[in-house]
């Protein structure tokens, strides 16, 4: 051995580790229930109850007016003019008005009677007739709601739960044919731009993939399409804007709403008659449904 030449310390060779590969990780393993609850409770929201969305509803259904999401759910839907729906957590009727006019019938129920008082107002300005309404939620006994079976069950932008297991097979249970739903992909509707502002980190919610994999975990092997929507909502003023804005906040301290109105300073515009902000906010939404039988 030359003794000028480089060499390995004693025991060099001996402290190369071997290739240490971490496990694979078995999706099938992951229990997708709790990794729901975990991310809501990261999220640290409170859940939103009735009152809340009462006070909503009129705003909400200018808001679902101005997209053309319902025409794009219905051409994946094909609904049939033979068919009983169930729309669970239907808000204002985004979804059931449309539907009325080409299905036989169409249960529509929501924990919020504004909500639902803002539908039956709808129904009859159109002459449609074939529409029930039930005001009840996720977590009540549907039985004694008196939600029975149906063709066709969907649940979109509804499933807001703690227990999504439980509410899966609850939609899964009371459809004979299939069931649609329709669940937020990344930020959903929460705009990053009005979180940087004031200055708070974007938590988001559990998005479709925790659905999807939750599905696949009880054996259901279901489809996935996704809507792309472009939304810049309309307001009467500035004022209307900020309030309706704020809905993706909990519980603004003062400094948060100057920092918000300073913003919306900056980029609403009054375009057309009415004020929106300089930007649209692109959003996208998953559409998961399986048949049955």
């Amino acid at each position: 051995m030359n003794p000028e030449s480089p060499s390995a310390a004693p025991g060099a060779e001996n402290s190369q580790k071997p290739d240490q590969r971490e496990e694979p990780v078995d999706v099938r393993a992951i229990d997708w229930n709790r990794a729901w609850q975990a991310q809501l409770a990261r999220r640290g929201l409170r859940k939103r109850d009735a009152r809340y969305w009462d006070g909503r509803a009129p705003s909400f259904a200018k808001a679902v007016s101005e997209t053309d999401f319902s025409d794009r759910f219905l051409a994946i839907l094909k609904p049939q003019p033979s068919w009983t729906v169930l729309d669970m957590g239907c808000g204002s009727g985004a979804l059931a008005i449309p539907l009325a006019k080409r299905v036989r019938s169409v249960t529509a129920v929501d924990f919020s009677g504004e909500m639902l008082a803002v539908l039956r107002d709808q129904c009859a300005a159109e002459s449609l007739a074939n529409v029930a309404t039930i005001q009840g939620s996720w977590e009540q006994d549907w039985g004694q709601l008196g939600i029975g079976a149906c063709d066709v069950a969907i649940a979109c932008r509804s499933l807001v739960v703690e227990d999504l297991r439980a509410a899966l097979l609850k939609l899964d249970a009371a459809a004979r044919k299939g069931a649609y739903i329709v669940t937020v992909v990344g930020d959903g509707p929460h705009d990053r731009r009005l979180f940087e502002a004031v200055g708070r980190p974007l938590i988001p919610s559990p998005d479709y993939i925790y659905t999807y994999n939750l599905l696949y975990q009880m054996g259901i092997c279901a489809n996935v399409a996704f809507i792309e929507e472009i939304r810049n909502r309309s307001y009467d003023s500035p004022e209307q804007a900020a309030a309706s804005l704020r809905w993706m906040f909990e519980d603004l301290t003062g400094p948060e709403e100057a920092k918000l109105g300073a913003f919306l300073k900056k980029q609403l515009v009054f375009r057309d008659g009415s004020w929106r902000l300089c930007y649209d906010k692109e959003i996208r939404w998953a559409v998961i449904w399986w048949e049955k039988g």
